[in-house]
C-alpha cells in the first residue's frame, strides 16, 4: 500500500469509531494513524481497545489541523489521505487516487467528489470544483484547484512537508488555503477528481459559531499574508461587506486585528502567475454558495 490515512478527531467518539470501522473495511487495508486532540469523552481508549493494529498519537492538547502535521511526521508511505472522524473514503478511492498521483508527478493534491450521508448528495462545494475556470495544462488529471479540503483529499506527503504544512497560527477553518498558495508557489499542481469518492456525515457535535469565526479570522489572515495590497484591499472589503452583523463576526474581527503584527512580519508576496491564478478564483469564489459565512 501506498498510502497512509491520516484521520484527527475530537470528542466524538460515536462518529469515530463508526468511522474507523469503515476504514478497516476498505480494500485496500491501508496503515491508519490517528490522533486524539484531548477528548475529554474517552476517545482514545476507545480507539486503542477496538483498533489495536492502528497507531494512535495522544495529543495533550487540542492542536487543530496541526494534529495532521504531527501525524505525517510519522508517515513512511509517499501519500496521505486525510479524513476527520465524519468523513471516510469509498472503496477503491484510495487506490485510484494513489494511480493518480503515480502517473502525474506534478500533481501533490488529489481532491475528491464528497457525497454527504445520509442519502449520498452532493456537498455544494463540488460544483464549484468541477466547474474551475483555471487554465488546465494538458495531461492533468482532472480540474486544477486553487484550494483543496483537507477532509476529502490525497496528498505527496514529501510535497506537504517541504511546504511546511499547516500553519500552527491559523489552527483550525480553512487552513488549506495557506497551504495550497505555497504548494502552487512551489509548482505544484491540485486537482479534483471526479472518480474518487469520498463520503461526509456531518457530525452534529460540532460548534458552528466557533468554526465560522476561525474561518472568516483565517481568510482575512490568508489574504493580507499572500496577496498583492490592491487585492487584499478589494478581498476584505467584498468580505466584510457579505458578513452577518453578529457576534461572532465582531469576535472574528477582533482576533484577524490582534494578528496584524505578525501577519505584516511574515508576509510574503505570490509570484505574479500565482496570483493571476487566484485572482480568477475570486469572484467564482463570492458567488458559491458553499463558501457563505453563516451557521
Amino acid at each position: 500500500m501506498r498510502v497512509t490515512v491520516v484521520l484527527i478527531t475530537r470528542d466524538r467518539r460515536h462518529s469515530l469509531l463508526a468511522t474507523l470501522a469503515k476504514l478497516r473495511d476498505l480494500p485496500e487495508r491501508p496503515p491508519v494513524i490517528v490522533v486524539d486532540n484531548a477528548s475529554r469523552d474517552g476517545s482514545p481508549d476507545a480507539v486503542a481497545a477496538a483498533f489495536p493494529e492502528y497507531v494512535l498519537l495522544r495529543s495533550k492538547t487540542n492542536l487543530g489541523a496541526v494534529a495532521r502535521n504531527v501525524a505525517v511526521d510519522h508517515v513512511r508511505t509517499p501519500y496521505v489521505a486525510f479524513c476527520d472522524d465524519d468523513t471516510w473514503w469509498e472503496p477503491g478511492a484510495l487506490t485510484r487516487a494513489a494511480e493518480l498521483l503515480d502517473a502525474h508527478p506534478r500533481v501533490a493534491v488529489i481532491t475528491g467528489r464528497i457525497l454527504v450521508e445520509p442519502g449520498g448528495r452532493e456537498d455544494p462545494i463540488v460544483a464549484e470544483l468541477r466547474g474551475s475556470p483555471l487554465p488546465r495544462p494538458a495531461g492533468l488529471p482532472g480540474p486544477v484547484l486553487g484550494s483543496f479540503l483537507a477532509g476529502a483529499s490525497m496528498v505527496r506527503a514529501d510535497a506537504f512537508r517541504a511546504a511546511g504544512g499547516f500553519s500552527p497560527r491559523l489552527w483550525l477553518g480553512g487552513e488549506e488555503e495557506l497551504l495550497s498558495a505555497d504548494l502552487l508557489t512551489r509548482g505544484w499542481h491540485l486537482c479534483y477528481a471526479e472518480d474518487v469518492l469520498v463520503h461526509h456525515q456531518p457530525s452534529r457535535l460540532r460548534d458552528p459559531h466557533l468554526r465560522r469565526r476561525h474561518g472568516i479570522r483565517n481568510t482575512l489572515w490568508t489574504t493580507w499574508l499572500r496577496r498583492p495590497p490592491a487585492t487584499a484591499l478589494l478581498r476584505t472589503g467584498r468580505l466584510l461587506g457579505a458578513l452577518p452583523r453578529d457576534r461572532v463576526t465582531g469576535a472574528a474581527l477582533v482576533e484577524a486585528a490582534a494578528g496584524i503584527p505578525w501577519v505584516l512580519r511574515e508576509r510574503r508576496a505570490l509570484p505574479r502567475h500565482v496570483e493571476e491564478w487566484l485572482r480568477t478564483l475570486d469572484e467564482p469564489q463570492r458567488r458559491s454558495r458553499a463558501r457563505q459565512y453563516v451557521s
